[in-house]
Formats: structure tokens, C-alpha cells, sequence
């Protein structure tokens, strides 16, 4: 019986271990992209079964994402990077992120049958 527990601690300090691991790769990710673009903030959003989606809006309008496998890794990783985190995508924050022709012509073409990205 005990071996049974240690090894259920033994895979749970591995798991802790990869889980570190992923924040801190995720978080180098996000320090690299706010450097890229004078600073960043944030949005972390679970989407489901493939994870959760951290949005990063930089200070000059450039945006991005990244995906982490569960909603703790992404909440480690924008903490460990040190950027504000906001609880929605709306309102000032929405309004920092910058758009060029590129995105408008895929959203009108996702959207009203327009050109798409193919």
C-alpha cells in the first residue's frame, strides 16, 4: 500500500516539475513579446479541453497569443513574466490592440464570404 502512495507522489512531483517547466517557457514567451513591443498586458481565457488562451496586447497595438494546457500554467506564466492581467477582453484593453489590412480582409472574409486565407 505505501508503494502505491509513493509512487502517486512520485508522479505528482513530476507532473509539479513539467507544469514549472511549461510556466516558464510560456512566461519567456511573454517577456520576449513585451520587449518586442514596448511592454504588454494581458488576458488569460480558458477555451476548453486544449487549454487556456493568454491574449498579449503590446504597447504599440501589436497582439498575440499563446496556449497553455490548463488555466494554472497560464496564470503562473503571466505572473512569472510580470505583466498586468486584465479579467476581460473589452473596453481600453480591446481598444490598445492595432489592425491592418491584413486582419480586415480576413474577418470580412470569414464574415460576409469575402477573401480568404488560403
Amino acid at each position: 500500500m505505501a508503494d502505491t502512495a509513493e509512487t502517486q507522489q512520485v508522479e505528482d512531483s513530476k507532473q509539479a516539475a513539467r507544469a514549472e517547466k511549461k510556466a516558464a517557457k510560456l512566461a519567456k514567451q511573454i517577456g520576449s513579446f513585451a520587449q518586442a513591443h514596448g511592454g504588454a498586458e494581458g488576458q488569460v481565457a480558458y477555451i476548453g479541453h486544449e487549454g487556456t488562451r493568454i491574449v498579449l496586447v503590446g504597447e504599440d497595438g501589436g497582439w498575440g497569443d499563446l496556449v497553455a494546457p490548463t488555466y494554472a500554467i497560464a496564470q503562473s506564466a503571466v505572473e512569472k513574466a510580470g505583466i498586468a492581467v486584465h479579467e476581460d477582453f473589452d473596453g481600453d484593453f480591446a481598444a490598445k490592440v492595432k489592425t491592418g489590412p491584413y486582419e480586415w480582409s480576413r474577418m470580412a472574409g470569414i464574415q460576409l464570404g469575402g477573401p480568404s486565407n488560403g
